[in-house]
């Protein structure tokens, strides 16, 4: 199955999914102003450890969303009807039950959790309450990431857009009732999450019916075709390889995190305010990432290598403009949005020395964020694996040699050669992706 490529196609897959991740944080900012105003300082700690918590929760599992968009839109380029409902429905039956799996161990994950995290017995009090609260979801939020899975797939972001949005208005909208209304504190903004992930997601389900039933006629497929031994084997190879790339890519954040920590409060908060720098270009590149997912597998599904180098060529021209957009932005406005985000002169001061890096990192982070969309979008995930495992050897290395001489600097210039390190590993594994494509072994 051929699909016309052009810019017009990837802009309309990619922005939708750049407005939707413009959304989120928002709703962090509602969740802490709500919660912020209760006048107990412990309350917003609880609310940072408890979101963090689930975050680095379901950031794990991420392979319920990328594994399954690399393998419907690949089913797409080969027009296997059976194969895209398959890829669904065995997607959506993993994500349940390893839901179910994290409601049942909650009290296990929830004591690790707190071991490792320094707060004081009422942050943690809070936050455990945050968390018995949220975890009861899990089921809903996994299946949640298996259903954007499939739109993108599809490439229906204007869907995902409208659903995220839906669930960050519905988030905000009970965030007020439940803590400023009811005054529930912690356990209200919870629920709020709860709810609104509950509402997103039957959203997303009807969405998903509705498309099954009006491009495929039905949404029904035999048990046969749905627990195909060879399907399910190339399945869980997938999401194994792209889970432990992810738990390397968490490995390599957190140690950035911790290494910052390490050198006193205001250099942890330095860091911090020019990651928010680093955190809104991904939000933008992740949308061009995303395209390319979708049209990769959709031209290896169809064994289209013209469609593919067209998908290398277009995501790089527009991605390329948008980094040296984002560049110059972060130069000309990088120093006001520093004083906006924090009122200590030293944090100020510390943020405008360090700043070059952020203003760097649009450029230098773009290929590893497009490539890694190409290899998830060709299924090409045990290069993706190694590749990130070989990046994140080159960070330590780097770490090792570079941050006793340049201390922050070296820091910095660290995670700038990860990038690089993770950019050129799996330039160096694209002609696998080229040899998938073209359907030779």
């Amino acid at each position: 199955m051929k699909h016309h490529i052009d810019r017009r196609t990837i802009l309309l897959i990619a922005w939708p999914i750049i407005v939707s991740n413009l959304s989120t944080p928002l709703l962090g900012l509602v969740d802490t102003a709500v919660i912020g105003n209760l006048g107990n300082p412990a309350l917003i700690g609880a609310i940072a450890i408890g979101a963090m918590i689930f975050s680095f929760l379901y950031w794990g599992f991420g392979f319920l969303r990328m594994g399954t968009t690399g393998l419907i839109a690949q089913a797409i380029g080969a027009g296997d009807l059976i194969e895209i409902k398959a890829s669904l429905y065995r997607a959506s039956l993993l994500a349940l039950a390893i839901g179910l799996f994290l409601v049942l161990l909650q009290w296990p994950i929830s004591t690790f959790a707190f071991s490792i995290i320094d707060g004081s017995n009422a942050v943690e009090e809070a936050a455990a309450t945050y968390f018995i609260i949220r975890i009861w979801a899990a089921p809903v939020s996994l299946l949640h990431l298996a259903l954007m899975g499939y739109l993108l797939g599809q490439q229906k972001s204007t869907a995902i857009l409208w659903i995220q949005l839906l669930l960050n208005g519905t988030n905000i909208l009970l965030d007020f009732v439940f803590v400023v209304g009811l005054d529930w504190g912690v356990a209200g903004i919870a629920s709020a999450t709860v709810i609104a992930e509950i509402i997103a997601v039957v959203a997303g389900l009807l969405v998903v019916n509705s498309h099954l039933k009006l491009h495929y006629g039905t949404t029904q497929i035999s048990l046969k075709d749905l627990l195909e031994l060879k399907a399910l084997k190339r399945m869980l190879s997938v999401n194994r390889d792209i889970m432990i790339r992810t738990l390397c890519l968490i490995f390599a954040l957190a140690w950035f995190t911790n290494e910052g920590a390490s050198r006193g409060d205001v250099l942890l908060a330095t860091n911090a305010i020019l990651m928010q720098f680093v955190t809104f270009a991904a939000f933008f590149l992740d949308g061009y990432a995303l395209a390319a997912e979708s049209l990769t597998g959709n031209a290896v599904g169809a064994r289209n290598p013209k469609q593919l180098d067209l998908t290398l060529r277009y995501i790089s021209e527009l991605g390329l403009i948008t980094s040296c957009l984002l560049t110059i932005v972060f130069w000309l406005v990088g120093p006001l949005t520093i004083d906006i985000l924090t009122t200590a002169e030293d944090v100020r001061e510390m943020a405008r020395v360090f700043l070059p890096w952020a203003i760097a990192a649009p450029i230098v982070s773009l290929w590893c964020f497009l490539l890694d969309g190409v290899f998830i979008g060709a299924t090409c995930t045990r290069e993706m694996r190694n590749a990130m495992i070989a990046s994140l050897l080159v960070y330590l290395l780097a770490w090792y040699y570079l941050a006793p001489t340049y201390d922050n600097h070296g820091l910095w210039m660290s995670l700038m050669i990860y990038y690089i390190a993770r950019a050129v590993t799996l330039f160096a594994y694209l002609g696998r992706v080229r040899a998938v494509t073209a359907g030779t072994p």
